[in-house]
């Protein structure tokens, strides 16, 4: 038999999310194999070795990045850090992979892409749920032509933010992250995924208080002073002419709406799951239907499988391929999350500057190691 080739994968960063990345990478994944873990508190990274098996628990980043085995590094640190890691991990030579937002900025995010391609480097981003099974079927069906010209989607995700389950929620109040960067992003690379650049935006927010109350353990009752808009409604026009509304707030504890995004063309409409999920229902409706017809996944990858973007990753280097996720295509949607940031402040409509090149849709079989799980909420 021959014997499958992986790439040894670092983690900087042992918080709340990094425990699915590193089941995936550990158990689902056969081209991945977890090298290194770090984090600014070493038990937090020794707990994760010891729950894993992974051979490393560095104390500081830097050990990590001295690993000369290292192919691919994965940061999942909070927002506010991730330029100054990405930073240093191409600068010490290594394809890196960061959780949402690519950096702060978009000239943070063009100083990475541009340092990447100059070092001969890959760069990609979350978020990865898009190439869920979900998603890539929601792809498939345009792509085939099954609602004709797509004319526009319509999107949501309402809730009453994170304090209430969140360990330690207070980053999701900051800058770098709010219902814009932190929820909004899925929304944003998702339909670009499915409908290529976005040319221009136009958005309104409000930030509808200015402190929040943590109810989860264990920092219950502590005050969050809050940075950033928590409720906000945009439009999307994309380059190929299908206009997208996107509407995300962490300040409605109740609605009757469900997350799922519409898309309508000119020969019918699907309905397809949110894309902060891997999998889910898919309804689809004819122009001249009577009725919804309910369309499976013909995808794998229906688990809350976080990490798949590292895998494809892996896959890219392994084949000498271009990465779905891109640098490229990273910076756009950091770039149209701040163009809608801008448009909110400013009241005017923003022009988006970036493009990028759609990469082929993922494969429909499990290629990278089986998937029995059900899609849930990540």
């Amino acid at each position: 038999m021959t014997q499958r080739r992986k790439v040894k994968v670092g983690v900087i960063g042992c918080g709340n999310i990094s425990d699915r990345y590193l089941k995936s990478l550990t158990e689902l994944f056969r081209n991945t194999e977890v090298y290194a873990v770090s984090d600014l508190l070493y038990e937090s990274a020794k707990a994760m070795a010891e729950k894993y098996h992974i051979p490393f628990a560095c104390k500081t980043n830097e050990e990590l990045l001295g690993l000369e085995e290292m192919g691919i590094v994965v940061v999942l640190t909070n927002p506010a850090h991730h330029y100054d890691v990405v930073k240093k991990c191409l600068l010490s030579g290594k394809h890196t992979y960061v959780e949402k937002p690519l950096a702060l900025t978009p000239g943070e995010g063009l100083e990475l892409l541009e340092m990447a391609r100059a070092k001969g480097l890959m760069l990609c981003a979350a978020p990865d749920s898009i190439l869920g099974a979900g998603w890539q079927m929601a792809r498939k069906l345009i792509e085939e032509d099954w609602i004709g010209e797509p004319i526009g989607a319509i999107s949501h995700m309402l809730t009453g933010g994170p304090e209430s389950w969140h360990p330690n929620p207070a980053f999701l109040y900051h800058v770098g992250a709010g219902p814009l960067y932190d929820v909004a992003v899925y929304w944003v690379a998702g339909l670009s995924y499915l409908f290529g650049p976005v040319e221009s935006v136009m958005c309104s927010a409000k930030k509808t208080y200015e402190q929040r109350i943590i109810g989860s353990e264990p920092l219950r009752g502590q005050k969050i002073e809050v940075e950033v808009p928590t409720y906000l409604t945009g439009i999307l026009n994309m380059e190929s002419g299908v206009i997208c509304s996107i509407h995300h707030s962490f300040d409605v504890t109740h609605t009757l709406l469900d997350n799922r995004v519409e898309i309508y063309g000119t020969k019918g409409t699907i309905v397809v799951p949110a894309p902060d999920l891997f999998n889910g229902e898919i309804a689809y409706r004819g122009k001249k239907d009577t009725e919804w017809s309910k369309i499976p996944s013909v995808f794998a990858y229906r688990s809350n499988c976080r990490g798949i973007g590292v895998a494809d990753m892996a896959d890219a280097l392994l084949a000498g391929r271009k990465p779905r996720l891109n640098a490229a295509f990273a910076y756009h949607t950091l770039e149209v999350l701040n163009r809608l940031e801008s448009s909110a402040r400013e009241n005017r409509g923003e022009t988006v500057e970036s493009r990028f090149e759609r990469t082929p849709i993922m494969p429909t079989e499990p290629v990278w190691g089986e998937d029995a799980e059900e899609g849930d909420e990540i």
